[in-house]
């Protein structure tokens, strides 16, 4: 059993907002590999279905950013899913826009949804993190997560999210080296 969960805020406002490609990456999967209708639970927004014959749960959480990690503390103690089963899909100020990276494990680097997490279940599950750039200015940077993708890093995002989907077999087989090495390949044109 796996839990895929994808960080982001609620809300029609915050759709396009680059804190919430972790949401968008969980609507692409959902619909690429037909898991269930979203239902609201757990504080979130959950699916359920099989990718490569492994059960898989993936979720939104509602409860905005910062409290991220009480959806899914409830959902692993509900379903007695271990940690190093969950994979989370958030942004990432300190990546270049348009790479990804994949650790497991690791510093928040000041990601308060990644810090939520790590309180309520440690530090022990896999992130893939997805640059959006720094806006170079601290003071700019609670701006620049909360704006929309510009109209010319939309297409490159569409890029990141098909990839990811495509690969998704890749992660869940716990391969995050070769995962993060495809991905990036794949929108290297390599």
């Amino acid at each position: 059993m796996l839990l895929l969960v994808g960080l982001g805020n609620p809300g029609p406002s915050s759709l396009n907002n680059r804190h919430n490609i972790g949401f968008r990456i969980i609507d692409a999967i959902n619909k690429q590999f037909k898991l269930s209708k979203q239902k609201p639970k757990f504080k979130g927004l959950l699916t359920t279905g099989n990718i490569e014959s492994k059960k898989v749960y993936a979720i939104k959480p509602l409860t905005f950013m910062n409290n991220s990690g009480t959806a899914v503390k409830e959902l692993i103690d509900y379903f007695k899913i271990d940690a190093k089963d969950v994979i989370v899909f958030h942004d990432d100020l300190d990546i270049d826009f348009g790479k990804i990276k994949t650790k497991i494990g690791g510093g928040s680097a000041g990601h308060n949804g990644i810090e939520s997490i790590d309180k309520f279940i440690g530090k022990d599950y896999s992130r893939v993190r997805i640059g959006i750039g720094h806006p170079k200015e601290k003071r700019k940077v609670n701006n620049h997560v909360l704006e929309d993708f510009k109209d010319d890093e939309e297409e490159k995002i569409q890029e990141i999210t098909e990839s990811i989907v495509k690969l998704i077999p890749t992660l869940i087989e716990k391969k995050i080296d070769l995962f993060s090495s495809k991905v990036n390949q794949n929108l290297n044109g390599i």
